[in-house]
């Protein structure tokens, strides 16, 4: 079912995948380059409705209206922000959640929208080459459980440059030879469908740990 919402950036489009019995929403955002057609939120609507989860994949104003560039931050942030009444709407729990730009977005607003957890899937910790440029400070101040599923060989950031989690700050999981986009080389140990898999079961496992 695809639902459109009036933000004041401009109408956003959320498309849901019904749980049968839910018991928790996750909402996922798209990155900054791309959309709902990602191969993890694609991957996340197919399968964790199966284990209770209602998926909400929310396109950002700028991507309805047709635009190729993301908008500032603080646009993505008012957004996300329009669109959280409706994700809210089930009078479930909902994990706020995002790819690359999205998961920025969903760490700086869960605390003030009163996220139950967020879901950071390729969190660009620095831009490429550029390991000053940190944003550690977002991911760290969510305020709420979060999980970081990374690729391997992310140049946003691979995982073992992301800082140690003080009290449990967050928790990663790492998906082997991925990209920013989850892309495994064909030579790899693992294939692209068991790197999907990964990333599938790791959210459902600490989903369900979520209560």
């Amino acid at each position: 079912m695809t639902e459109a919402v009036e933000t004041d950036a401009g109408p956003a489009r959320i498309t849901w995948h019904r749980a049968k019995q839910p018991r928790l929403v996750l909402a996922v955002s798209h990155g900054a380059g791309g959309g709902i057609e990602a191969r993890d939120l694609k991957a996340l609507a197919a399968a964790l409705p199966a284990h209770g989860v209602s998926v909400a994949l929310v396109e950002q104003p700028w991507r309805v209206a047709g635009r190729k560039l993301a908008p500032a931050p603080k646009t993505l942030d008012t957004g996300w922000r329009g669109v959280w009444p409706a994700l809210a709407a089930p009078g479930l729990p909902v994990i706020s959640g995002g790819r690359s730009a999205g998961a920025r977005v969903a760490c700086r607003t869960a605390s003030e929208l009163g996220a139950r957890a967020v879901l950071a899937l390729s969190f660009p910790l620095h831009p490429p080459g550029r390991p000053e440029k940190s944003r550690a400070d977002e991911l760290l101040g969510a305020g709420v459980p979060t999980l970081v599923v990374q690729g391997g060989n992310d140049p946003f950031g691979r995982p073992h440059e992301f800082p140690e989690a003080p009290g449990g700050t967050y928790d990663l999981i790492e998906v082997p030879y991925g990209d920013h986009g989850f892309a495994v080389p064909k030579r790899a140990e693992i294939s692209q469908e068991r790197a999907l898999e990964l990333i599938t079961d790791g959210v459902a496992q600490w989903a369900g740990s979520l209560g």
